[in-house]
């Protein structure tokens, strides 16, 4: 096999031999090299396949600007779409050329993905000349200075050139190589992902960079022409052979063709012919162009618009050179056509951005022509003039785009996918604009450009997801009496990123007969239940009652200290968010209960109506749903327990009325004891430091031993509160549900002059009588069960299609206390329907059922106030 490296070229260490394999072939390269000149010095052009034309692709770049030569590295761990100019050659690699796409590894990934937080004066982007001159010169003016760049090594463009970098002293910068900026945020947060060496432990590490400053140094980016066939192996951009020569020191071809239009590449075909190279240079100012490059699997040759013909085994092109000026974009920068330049630059002033060196416009070859597209030898055949080559998109496609009537360039990049691929378009995006421009026979400057977002190069998921993955991906929340729930074999679920105990089978049991047994127990007898879950903040100051008064749709400001009242919130749409319970703890501070899974939500959203609507009102919320472990002691005989946990406390009725809470002590611990009831039953909420969560419960369990004392978990929790009509909010609510459509309409208050959501219950739509509203629903066979989800219909003939849907079944359950199963359902007029039959319809099974009122037990609140 030939080999392309030349002597006395290149910065890879020859002395050190790596291994790898490519395609089931093995081969040698060096230390230093890229999977791509590795692969190019063995003279292997064809590296992977197009996406949808199955057409063989080559190297194209040298860097991440790459647009085809897309790998799979099997070894050291399978990583897909990734460029061949970008993978480091290490000792081992196994990797593949793609057909289009890639695989995601059916393997665990054993490496670790962390970030970290950085701040500096000035973030440099960019380890070239004008990069390391701008962080020489802030570091000597005393400022931190970071400098990210993306290559193992500083020195940019200059790498690829004789002379190779002439670097300054940076002992006084933090300096990040391998390290690619690929994002600019509001007040110059910069994102960038760092690819760690083999030997450590973090694979790759986003930086979150907060700096005064950020100095744009991103260099410059070549621009291709279309041609047919120009997406060959073996067609490159000029200045890529040049890097490959001078960094890695291969020679891309012996016989090479460079088609030019502007004298940047004198130095290529100078370095080139030096290196021992015969080089035709085609320079479309003298009015020849190149119409085709031939070949089958790699190009052979070229022929002109003249009709000549050149034998050669490299084509390298370059149509001028663009600013790299996505990040600046990013950051809101304007860019502006400039005429000597043939490019997009930079063409206003960021506040804390600014931009040096070629990502300016700074030295880049002046006085060119604007070559965007070469006409086709055979104008009836197909176009094979690639504009970008992972996506398959042809001029043709482009000119099918205008004339399909688009004029912008942000409808033709969706109309051509041109753009949309791994590069972001940085070869073909301002391509894609000359030929839109060349179609609509407008100026470039008037068509502007597509729009830079991040991420400017691909960044792997696991990187982004960092630790935060597997068992961290979504943290799991226990309880301070989690391990007495495991010991007594609890079925757990998921609420609210809490692990929740949900049944508590004994041995021949089933989810259904536990729950039975359980709901039985809570109503005859008495249980316990873990409510430690249940969202708790603490709002203290000044103004927290008028605070409360406004998020809360009835008054809270009247609550004595010692009393506790049910709440409801809503948005500003007037539609119930939440619910839970408000104790008046002190003078000025309140404990709020909240539902399990939104106690975060809640919490974010009154900090900020306190900030931002209300910044006037003296008011602190902290959460407190940690420091509380709470259980519920649920039944007729609670009262009993609870006497006898705290002997001190008068737990009667009159000494205890419900809604009520005092402080005392149990076994020398303080307790807060709260008379507040989620079951329709006599019960009591103990509420205990969390470190002393587990001695409490182990407490209520040998107190409540004499009478049988059963826990539950939250399946008979959802039944004991449905046969009470208690509704769950996001389960019984949908966000179109007011707290009048749930029967709370005693929760409104009719004298507080605002409140969150009041002004929306007085639009017509709230208003009308055929509002949905929550009822129950009992089947007239006691034993079936109703779908969850079910749709509520009038009339048993559903042949006549659409169906006219009343509402839907929210929750379904079976009842030992009913002795039948039930439902609650949202239903359109439901409480001008209580009474009447209607069905509901579940997988083509039809239940006929009885419109009842939502609370179907104990109506009276008999066994609630005990």
């Amino acid at each position: 096999m030939s080999m392309r490296r030349v002597d006395g070229y290149g910065r890879v260490d020859r002395a050190a031999e790596i291994a790898f394999d490519f395609d089931g072939v093995r081969y040698q390269g060096f230390h230093g090299d890229t999977l791509a000149s590795a692969l190019l010095a063995n003279d292997v052009t064809r590296i992977a396949t197009s996406v949808a034309l199955g057409r063989p692709r080559g190297v194209m770049a040298a860097g991440s600007d790459e647009a085809s030569a897309l790998v799979q590295v099997d070894t050291p761990f399978p990583e897909p779409m990734l460029t061949a100019t970008t993978v480091e050659l290490v000792d081992g690699v196994v990797a593949r050329g793609l057909p289009g796409r890639g695989a995601l590894a059916d393997v665990e990934d054993p490496a670790r993905y962390d970030s970290v937080h950085a701040h500096c004066d000035v973030l440099v982007v960019g380890g070239g000349p004008a990069g390391t001159a701008a962080a020489r010169e802030a570091a000597e003016g005393g400022r931190r200075v970071l400098l990210v760049d993306d290559q193992p090594e500083l020195g940019g463009a200059t790498l690829g050139t004789a002379a190779g970098p002439d670097l300054p002293d940076l002992t006084a910068v933090r300096v990040l190589t391998r390290t690619t900026a690929f994002g600019w945020y509001d007040d110059n947060l910069v994102l960038a992902v760092e690819k760690r060496p083999e030997t450590a432990a973090t694979r790759q590490r986003v930086w979150r960079i907060r700096a005064r400053e950020v100095a744009v140094a991103t260099g410059a980016q070549e621009r291709p022409i279309a041609f047919a066939n120009n997406d060959l192996p073996g067609v490159l951009l000029a200045g890529a052979a040049r890097t490959y020569l001078h960094r890695f020191g291969v020679l891309v071809g012996d016989r090479v063709v460079v088609f030019t239009a502007h004298d940047g590449t004198v130095d290529v075909v100078d370095d080139l012919r030096a290196a021992g190279a015969h080089v035709r240079v085609v320079d479309a100012r003298d009015g020849v162009l190149v119409s085709e490059a031939l070949g089958t699997e790699r190009v052979t040759g070229v022929r002109l618009s003249s009709g000549e013909q050149l034998v050669c085994d490299a084509l390298l092109v370059s149509g001028g050179w663009s600013p790299a000026a996505q990040l600046y974009s990013q950051a809101r920068g304007a860019l502006a056509w400039d005429a000597d330049l043939l490019a997009l630059r930079p063409a206003t002033t960021v506040p804390g951005v600014r931009v040096v060196g070629a990502a300016n416009g700074d030295g880049l070859p002046t006085g060119g022509a604007a070559v965007w597209s070469v006409p086709l030898p055979d104008p009836d055949g197909p176009d094979s003039r690639f504009v970008d080559l992972q996506r398959d998109a042809t001029v043709g496609d482009v000119l099918r785009a205008t004339g399909a009537g688009l004029r912008s360039v942000e409808h033709v990049k969706r109309y051509t996918t041109i753009g949309t691929a791994h590069d972001q378009g940085r070869t073909s995006g301002l391509l894609a604009a000359g030929i839109t421009a060349e179609a609509l026979q407008l100026d470039v400057t008037q068509l502007g450009h597509t729009t830079f977002r991040p991420p400017f190069a691909p960044v792997a998921f696991a990187a982004l997801a960092g630790r935060d993955r597997g068992d961290l991906f979504d943290p799991v929340r226990t309880t301070a009496m989690h391990a007495w729930h495991v010991d007594a074999g609890a079925a757990f679920e998921n609420v609210g990123q809490w692990q929740r105990p949900q049944y508590y089978p004994q041995p021949g049991e089933d989810a259904h007969a536990a729950v039975l047994r359980e709901t039985r127990a809570a109503r005859a007898t008495v249980g316990m239940m873990d409510a430690s879950t249940l969202g708790k903040i603490n709002v203290q100051g000044a103004d927290a009652g008028e605070f409360l008064d406004r998020v809360y749709t009835n008054m809270m400001s009247t609550l004595k200290v010692g009393r506790c009242r049910y709440g409801v919130m809503c948005g500003f749409d007037g539609m119930v968010f939440d619910d839970g319970t408000v104790m008046r703890t002190g003078e000025t501070e309140y404990v709020l209960t909240t539902t399990t899974g939104n106690a975060a939500a809640v919490l974010d959203w009154m900090e900020d109506l306190a900030q931002t609507e209300w910044p006037t009102l003296s008011v602190s919320l902290t959460s407190v749903t940690e420091h509380w472990a709470t259980i519920a002691v649920v039944g007729p005989q609670s009262r009993a327990v609870v006497g006898a946990l705290a002997p001190d406390l008068d737990v009667t009725a009159e000494g205890f009325p419900f809604m009520s809470w005092q402080d005392t002590t149990i076994g020398g611990v303080p307790v807060r004891v709260a008379r507040i009831s989620f079951s329709g039953e006599l019960a009591f909420e103990l509420n205990v430091l969390s470190w002393y969560g587990l001695a409490l419960w182990e407490a209520v369990v040998a107190a409540g031993a004499p009478y049988g004392i059963t826990p539950y978990g939250t399946d008979a929790m959802h039944v004991l509160r449905a046969e009470k009509g208690y509704p769950i909010i996001g389960q019984d609510t949908d966000g179109t549900v007011t707290p009048h459509d749930l029967g709370l309409a005693w929760a409104v208050s009719k004298k507080k002059p605002d409140f969150v959501g009041k002004r929306s219950f007085g639009r017509p739509e709230n208003l009308r009588p055929d509002r949905k509203h929550l009822v129950g629903l009992l089947p007239l066979d006691p034993t079936v069960s109703i779908d969850e989800g079910a749709q509520v219909i009038a009339d048993a003939d559903v042949t006549a299609i659409p169906v006219p849907m009343l509402g839907h079944v929210s929750s379904s359950y079976d009842s030992v206390a009913l002795g039948s199963t039930f439902a609650l359902a949202l239903v359109r007029s439901g409480r001008e329907r209580i009474g009447e039959r209607l069905y509901a319809w579940s997988q083509d099974v039809l239940t006929p059922v009885t419109v009842t009122e939502p609370v179907l037990f104990d109506k009276e609140n008999a066994r609630r106030d005990g």
